[in-house]
């Protein structure tokens, strides 16, 4: 029987996407910061996306990212006891909306007899 080589693999047992992926991040001190979300269940997870239109669809059109590789997404966040990475998700709750900034009106004293 004819043993297949990984490379040969019609069906990989590893689905892993092919090149870098698109990663959302923050801006922090030190520079780019990845962003880790969580899970349904409660547990940190690493997001990315194939295309910067699915996390642009997905976290807004103003989130930031950056281009990483699977392996090297892992690595930057296995320190920190993140093992689970989730390739683009298919549900994430939506941004908040902006909120009108209101201006708070002097309280009024409303004494008994006042004509206010």
């Amino acid at each position: 029987m004819l043993e297949l080589v990984c490379g040969d693999d019609p069906e990989p047992s590893e689905r892993t996407p092919a090149g870098p992926l698109f990663v959302p991040v923050r801006p922090g001190p030190a520079g780019c910061t990845a962003r880790l979300f969580r899970s349904p269940l409660g547990g940190r997870s690493a997001v990315a996306f194939t295309s910067a239109r699915l996390l642009g669809h997905t976290l807004g059109p103003d989130q930031p990212w950056i281009r990483l590789a699977e392996p090297a997404l892992r690595a930057l966040t296995a320190p920190l006891g993140v093992t689970s990475l989730t390739v683009d998700p298919t549900f994430s709750a939506p941004a908040p909306a902006p909120v009108a900034r209101t201006i708070p009106l002097p309280a009024c004293r409303i004494t008994e007899g006042s004509t206010r």
